[in-house]
């Protein structure tokens, strides 16, 4: 990948909405192979698709959260594909990454409010197959940045 398509993300990072026309002129390029370049990287799988920031509160009243999940340790794959799966079909769930350190899972969660939070929990907590350890949960006070912008990492 070379510096053209690098600043072509980082445009379409901002705007992920804009016209061939205006990217093409700002990565200085015309615009058949701006687009040509831009299909490239959705076909390689570099761009995966576009979406919008949504501001959740304003969509609907409720509890943001992040929540820390360790596993059983020596319970292996097959305890993270569970819990895997489990995020996998929970609407609740914004965001999941598996982390290193002592503790496996970070979560984005955004529940009605905290019964709506704890009741989900605790039917992870008594399920045999997920195996988990340990749960920690932080309400988000507020958001002080939000940002798909380029990390910068040279």
């Amino acid at each position: 990948m070379g510096r053209i398509d690098e600043a072509i993300i980082d445009v379409l990072r901002q705007n992920g909405r804009i016209t061939y026309k205006k990217l093409a002129s700002l990565v200085h390029l015309s615009q058949s192979p701006c687009q040509q370049r831009v299909r490239k990287l959705e076909r390689l799988g570099v761009i995966r698709g576009y979406g919008a920031f949504i501001d959740e509160k304003r969509l609907s009243p409720g509890l943001s959260l992040l929540v820390l999940v360790g596993l059983s340790e020596g319970k292996g794959l097959s305890a993270q594909k569970a819990f895997e799966a489990v995020v996998g079909a929970c609407p609740q769930i914004i965001e999941c990454q598996l982390i290193s350190g002592a503790l496996d899972y970070s979560l984005r969660m955004r529940c009605r409010d905290m019964e709506h939070f704890r009741s989900l929990t605790e039917r992870w907590l008594d399920s045999t197959e997920l195996h988990i350890e340990k749960l920690a949960a932080y309400p988000e006070l507020a958001v002080i940045k939000h940002s798909s912008t380029h990390l910068g990492i040279e």
